[in-house]
């Protein structure tokens, strides 16, 4: 039998932090939050600045990883803009469930200090010129806000499942998302089904697909999509999350 650690030998929490402090000065880059403001039920916007996020070369669909407790620790968030001059970024958070992540969003206020990792390549949506049909969840909504800044001119429409209509709509109004569709997530994914049917008006005007969100989801439209002869270079992918699992991204 292995004898027990003597007090000595057990890893300490200072040690531990420590490390976890030389890892984000290595690493992360350091921000302040400004503001944090709940736009609706669930989602908050948290804007982010700091000497550190100047000069950054950042693109719609790239991520940046916030720690949310020590350095390895994180969550990823899919910045909306970024300001490379004034070294200022926002996300729109969503805040579900009692993990690390959501807690990290209900608490954070100005004036609190920030870690972050990236911006780092994610997703490519933003090349091309052409028809876009975003098609996600509420974690995919700053994404098609930030596609739609990048090119005003560009024809986007968004297509969400989400489960409070009243909240999505909210904050696509706040951010002035334009053509959006909302599916209220029902018993047993029937809304997908109607997500399908939306599949179709995109396909015939040309656009290429951004599939995000919820990995069951981004699978099933994939397969569709593919059931339907679109080649692959028409989609793209990215599954941001799924039940039980962490450390997507």
């Amino acid at each position: 039998m292995t004898p027990p650690l003597a007090s000595h030998d057990r890893p300490s929490s200072t040690k531990q932090s420590r490390l976890s402090n030389v890892l984000r000065r290595l690493l992360m880059r350091r921000a302040t939050i400004v503001a944090a403001d709940w736009l609706a039920e669930g989602f908050r916007l948290v804007t982010l600045e700091g000497q550190a996020l100047r000069g950054v070369v950042w693109t719609p669909g790239q991520k940046v990883q916030v720690a949310v407790g020590t350095a390895l620790a994180t969550r990823t968030y899919t910045p909306i803009d970024w300001d490379p001059e004034q070294g200022r970024t926002r996300i729109l958070c969503f805040a579900h469930g009692d993990g690390p992540g959501s807690a990290w969003v209900r608490g954070v206020g100005a004036g609190d200090g920030c870690d972050i990792l990236g911006p780092r390549a994610s997703l490519d949506a933003g090349h091309g010129t052409g028809a876009l049909g975003v098609f996600g969840d509420e974690t995919s909504i700053g994404l098609a806000y930030a596609l739609a800044q990048q090119d005003p001119a560009r024809s986007i429409s968004s297509y969400f499942e989400i489960g409070n209509k009243a909240s999505a709509e909210h904050v696509r109004t706040a951010l002035q998302i334009r053509n959006v569709t909302l599916f209220l997530r029902s018993e047993g994914d029937a809304h997908l089904a109607q997500m399908e049917a939306a599949l179709s008006p995109v396909l015939n005007a040309g656009a290429a697909f951004v599939l995000t969100g919820k990995a069951s989801t981004v699978q099933r439209l994939r397969h569709e999509l593919k059931r339907r002869g679109v080649p692959a270079n028409r989609v793209v992918t990215k599954a941001y999350w799924a039940p039980g699992k962490t450390g997507m991204d």
